[in-house]
């Protein structure tokens, strides 16, 4: 005679049931590229449509799967949806931690170089488009940002940090990468012996110049080009500075991994910025390629460019939008 508990299925699922999703979801090479791709970065529909040469049906309905299995979540930016890997992994859930341990695994794994140069192709499409954004308004950039948030709502709380962290430590080097007109230049060369300001814009390095000379500032160097220029000649710094940078970059998370490799030992990087807002229009007028972000998402890029994360400041401004001020420290373990 058969039991009724065998006959009658129960309500509430097994934990074997609960990870059938999971496994069936990434059972597809393809799937498993896609989520590889999303390692650090963030892509739209038809970004991975381009990656991967598909149609954008076929796309969306892959993705569909994965985010219904809890493989990656959508992030809205503006009027499209982008894609990333969830930001909320709990340790102690075995559907978590089997999502990560597919995460872990898929990451062993390098990309072949056909992604790479399409990823970097999609890079470089954003940056074109920042770059262009910072040539037509260079005029008027304080102008521009300060719709968002004026210079010294987040200038000061990032001095302040820097004073405080300064009575103890000794830095003599700093990298403000994206100066912009240089505003934040006189607080790093009143706190270091030898600033470095990188910036991608020649129209926005010709402001910076004109506040060093203005302020007298005689031990700072402008450069023209992007993080991967400091690496190749090997620079180091005792701090980085990123003041509302990341929402203008083609990869947010890259800036973690080239700050993490340029810093010495005990090196600290201070980053402000948005948190997520839906407030779309600050993509045409302010040209922000993304809609600010999760603090996780910053503690996770951190920790994947092995920093630890150290305090952070959260100010809210009366137009609706919020800025985070964070620190990370590299360690030595993490060298």
């Amino acid at each position: 005679m058969t039991s009724t508990a065998a006959q009658i299925p129960s309500e509430h699922p097994s934990e074997v049931d609960t990870l059938a999703p999971i496994f069936k979801a990434s059972g597809d090479p393809l799937r498993l590229e896609i989520l590889r791709v999303l390692r650090r970065d963030t892509f739209g529909v038809l970004e991975l449509s381009q990656l991967f040469d598909m149609r954008q049906s076929g796309m969306s309905h892959h993705l569909k799967v994965m985010n219904k299995a809890g493989l990656l979540e959508p992030q809205r930016e503006g009027n499209a949806i982008f894609y990333r890997r969830p930001l909320h992994l709990d340790s102690e859930k075995l559907i978590d931690k089997t999502i990560r341990q597919i995460f872990d695994a898929v990451d062993r794994i390098a990309l072949p170089q056909h992604l790479q140069e399409k990823i970097q192709a999609i890079r470089n499409q954003r940056a074109d488009q920042s770059q262009a954004f910072f040539a037509r308004y260079a005029e008027k950039f304080r102008e521009q940002q300060e719709l968002i948030a004026a210079f010294d709502l987040y200038a000061q709380p990032v001095a302040e940090l820097i004073g405080k962290r300064s009575k103890k430590q000794r830095w003599k080097t700093a990298l403000e990468i994206g100066p912009g007109e240089g505003g934040f230049l006189p607080v790093l060369s009143k706190a270091c012996e030898h600033v470095v300001a990188l910036d991608n814009s020649r129209d926005m390095l010709a402001k910076a110049t004109r506040t060093c000379i203005d302020e007298r500032l005689n031990n700072i160097d402008l450069i023209e080009g992007v993080t991967d220029n400091l690496l190749a000649r090997g620079d180091a710094f005792d701090l980085v500075v990123a003041n509302m940078v990341l929402h203008h970059v083609p990869s947010p998370a890259d800036i973690f991994l080239d700050a993490s490799a340029l810093m010495n030992n005990g090196g600290c990087l201070v980053i402000s910025d948005l948190c997520s807002h839906d407030q779309d229009w600050a993509k045409e007028n302010c040209g922000d390629l993304w809609l600010g972000f999760e603090p996780e998402e910053l503690t996770s890029w951190a920790d994947d460019a092995g920093l630890v994360a150290g305090e952070s400041l959260f100010i809210g401004l009366r137009n609706g939008f919020q800025v985070q001020v964070r620190e990370f420290w590299k360690t030595a373990e993490a060298d």
